[in-house]
């Protein structure tokens, strides 16, 4: 009896064996290989997974140079992302960060985003405009509602860059633009609260509650110069006060402090644009941003949670995990 057990082990090995063969070695699809050994698919499909677990067949995946698959897979586990996408950039320049990162948002957001999504972006991002700049327009319509959530209105010179985000993202998916007609910074809170009696204005802020995949830059304390070009800043003071209240960065000129917790100060009353509250609730917080001053603004927005799907360069990704 012993000798026929190991006659039929050695048997079903061999079938196994075979089996495995005409599958990844002949490239025959399972209902092949099922009618040319006169067995059930079922049985087949069994059969290759014995080839796993007996390793039989080894899966090995080759990663090409340039493609950081295992650090995006870290700051996933780390962070408790949903995603994470590690651009390679050879050129450390601001520039050269932002082009490839918003090279690689322009075909996550095309190839992700689905029907009828109700989509939140931020205006003073270069890292977005730069997403626009590379997306191709959509083969199907989206029927997206495309909303403004941080106030565009600023300097002649440079206010064109809010409205060309929206405009033009929401032309690319063919979907509806809904704009946020006032400034992201008011003179005052009393101001704020006029401007959110506006029709238009109303309109936007009511979508805020409603977005189901927001795509907003990190800005460290610091302004970044498209920003402060367009206006929508705060005084030398009023950063300084920020700073010693432990804030680290902001989203949507709403800042945080580095465990991601709200900074609240009194100029918080005049920023127009969506809160930390609102974006949580969106099912996809994507943060396109990368370069080493932005480090410590886009590892508090990680630690809060703040953002579920990012974007980086793999140095800024190195320090993250480091």
């Amino acid at each position: 009896m012993a000798t026929v057990r190991r006659s039929a082990t050695q048997e079903e090995l061999r079938l196994v064996t075979r089996v495995a063969y005409l599958y990844h070695t002949r490239g025959l699809k399972q209902a092949q290989i099922a009618q040319q050994l006169d067995l059930s698919q079922a049985t087949i499909s069994r059969l290759l997974r014995r080839a796993e677990q007996d390793k039989i067949v080894k899966t090995t995946v080759n990663i090409p140079t340039d493609i950081h698959t295992e650090l995006e897979d870290e700051l996933c586990s780390r962070y408790g992302l949903k995603s994470a996408i590690v651009v390679h950039c050879d050129d450390e320049s601001d520039q050269a960060v932002i082009h490839h990162i918003g090279s690689a948002a322009a075909h996550y957001v095309e190839t992700t985003l689905g029907r009828d999504e109700v989509v939140g972006l931020s205006s003073w991002s270069s890292a977005l405009l730069a997403m626009v700049d590379a997306m191709h327009p959509l083969s199907r319509a989206s029927n997206a509602k495309v909303v403004q959530i941080l106030g565009g209105v600023g300097e002649p010179s440079a206010a064109m860059y809010a409205a060309r985000i929206t405009e033009r993202f929401a032309s690319l998916v063919q979907g509806e633009p809904v704009y946020l007609p006032a400034p992201g910074v008011a003179k005052s809170a009393d101001i704020r609260r006029e401007l959110e009696t506006d029709v238009y204005v109303r309109e936007a802020l009511d979508w805020f509650a409603h977005v189901t995949f927001a795509i907003v830059g990190i800005g460290s304390i610091e302004p970044s110069k498209l920003l402060a070009s367009s206006g929508n800043v705060f005084s030398g003071d009023e950063l300084s006060a920020l700073q010693e209240a432990g804030a680290v960065g902001d989203i949507c000129l709403r800042f945080y402090d580095a465990g991601g917790r709200p900074v609240r100060l009194p100029l918080d009353g005049r920023v127009v644009s969506i809160r930390l509250d609102q974006l949580a609730s969106a099912s996809r917080v994507l943060a396109l941003a990368g370069g080493r001053r932005k480090v410590e603004a886009i590892r508090g927005a990680l630690a809060g949670g703040l953002v579920n799907i990012l974007i980086t360069d793999q140095l800024t990704a190195g320090a993250l995990m480091a």
